[in-house]
């Protein structure tokens, strides 16, 4: 077929533009006794319009069972997962376009359907699996014939088992009730308007589900401002979808918001390990604090080691924390609910452990070394360094829930090698360096006593390789029962 000089011999002089509503568009072609107007779109939309139907070089009267066979061949080709159109065409020399698509009825003269195939990515399947496994159900919402709808959420993984296609007829009819009772079997929701994809955006929320809203056309902008997270595509997306979303996808790659998702949690979970970190570091030093009170003893930090040690030692490997990288099973994990706390009970009973064999062991060593009748300096010099020394334990066991600091390689994170040798650095300067021990009123401490300090800190680490340990076996128990 030669494009150009079929465009000479019926150039377009008028046209009805495609929208949402009608599912059709009408093109205005040709001169004098030839003209005539071409119209397509949506098969139930159109045919209703025809009163004949083309067989042959004729036209003959489109009746019942020509109307049966062609919604028959249409379903058919649907199911194929073909998007459909149908196309019909009217003499006429003129269109009016205010008239609508009214002015045809019974006119029309229906030429038959097209099948197109309009294949998904191949990652798009293997992202839908991903997103299944995290706890995020996809569901379609789409132009197409339902059929053609089911068909490719079938193949894709998106509809299971028993689940069904609604089109936006079917979902007029229903009331409110009867679509968020239903929601759970609806994988597809097809041929449906703005107004209706704003209605499905409600109906899951309404639900207590966290719903993101993906579009590319103006009339997906307000069913993207209402949801969770509205997501545009940033090649074929318009400016007003972009405008109404969170988040603008710059390859209109379905897999790249699963990708987003996944370093989401990362984000949120490295937020929770430096808020485990912040809240166990801190709550150790005022219960040592606390303890020298009530039991008499001279206050065994300095409140410039105090300051060094909120301030450097922290500093040094608190941000390096937030750079940790994926552990592996983010995908895996279930959703976090909108009313769970960022500070959790399982949180917190980290915290009291982490925190109980800190206390432990800074103070621990504060009153033995005072019972020696070891210089005070020096007593409180050890302290000073045993905090720092719990503090670097402490980082690696907010690493991962989970695994063990033996077998969850720390050179994965490059940033947090970097804050542990400049604190350790820092801290050997403190106590060595003559022009430090007068600002920070440390002394010198023996050799042979790092060691000692350095042993009886790592009871925090210890503690909580045992905790991960049964929470590993927890968690294969868990697995087995469900498989």
């Amino acid at each position: 077929m030669e494009l150009d000089a079929l465009r000479q011999k019926w150039p377009r002089h008028a046209e009805i533009p495609f929208d949402s509503a009608s599912k059709m568009m009408a093109t205005l072609h040709g001169h004098g006794a030839q003209a005539r107007v071409v119209l397509k779109g949506a098969p139930e939309m159109l045919l209703p319009l025809c009163g004949l139907a083309r067989r042959g070089s004729e036209s003959v009267p489109l009746d019942e069972a020509t109307r049966s066979a062609a919604d028959a061949a249409g379903v058919a080709m649907a199911e194929q997962a073909l998007r459909l159109l149908a196309v019909a065409e009217v003499s006429a020399s003129s269109l009016d376009e205010s008239a609508g698509f009214a002015q045809f009825q019974d006119h029309a003269v229906f030429l038959g359907l097209i099948g197109q195939m309009d294949p998904p990515r191949e990652e798009v399947k293997g992202a839908v699996a991903e997103c299944r496994a995290a706890g995020i159900r996809p569901v379609m919402v789409t132009g197409d014939h339902k059929a053609t709808g089911l068909a490719i959420a079938t193949a894709l993984g998106i509809a299971q088992p028993g689940d069904i296609a609604v089109d936006g007829t079917e979902l007029e009819q229903m009331s409110e009730q009867d679509l968020r009772a239903s929601l759970g079997r609806i994988s597809v929701f097809a041929r449906v308007h703005p107004a209706q994809k704003l209605r499905i955006v409600s109906a899951f929320q309404a639900e207590r589900n966290v719903v993101a809203m993906t579009g590319d056309g103006v009339n997906d902008a307000p069913a993207l401002a209402r949801a969770d997270v509205g997501v545009a595509m940033g090649i074929t997306g318009t400016e007003v979808a972009k405008g109404a979303a969170k988040i603008i996808i710059s390859n209109d790659n379905f897999a790249t918001i699963v990708n987003a998702v996944e370093e989401g949690r990362l984000v949120y979970r490295n937020l929770k390990k430096v808020v485990l970190f912040l809240f166990a570091t801190s709550i150790d030093e005022v219960i040592v604090l606390m303890l020298a009170l009530f039991f008499g003893y001279p206050l065994p930090l300095a409140a410039v080691q105090i300051l060094w040690i909120n301030i450097v030692t922290e500093g040094t490997v608190t941000v390096n924390l937030i750079m940790e990288p994926l552990e592996g099973d983010e995908m895996s994990q279930r959703p976090v609910s909108m009313d769970e706390p960022l500070v959790t009970r399982k949180m917190l009973k980290r915290m009291a452990l982490m925190v109980t064999a800190s206390v432990i062991s800074i103070f621990g060593v504060f009153v033995w070394q005072t019972s020696t009748g070891a210089p005070f300096a020096l007593v409180q010099s050890e302290t000073f360094t045993m905090v720092a020394i719990c503090q670097w334990f402490n980082v690696l066991n907010c690493r991962s829930e989970t695994q063990s600091v033996l077998s969850f390689s720390i050179f994965k994170n490059y940033w947090l090698i970097g804050g542990l040798v400049l604190g350790n650095v820092l801290q050997f300067l403190v106590i060595y360096a003559e022009p430090m021990n007068r600002i920070f009123h440390t002394v010198p401490i023996p050799l042979v006593d790092f060691f000692v300090l350095g042993a009886v800190a790592s009871l925090v680490l210890w503690a909580e390789e045992v905790r991960k340990y049964f929470a590993r076996r927890k968690l294969l128990v868990v697995k087995a029962a469900t498989e």
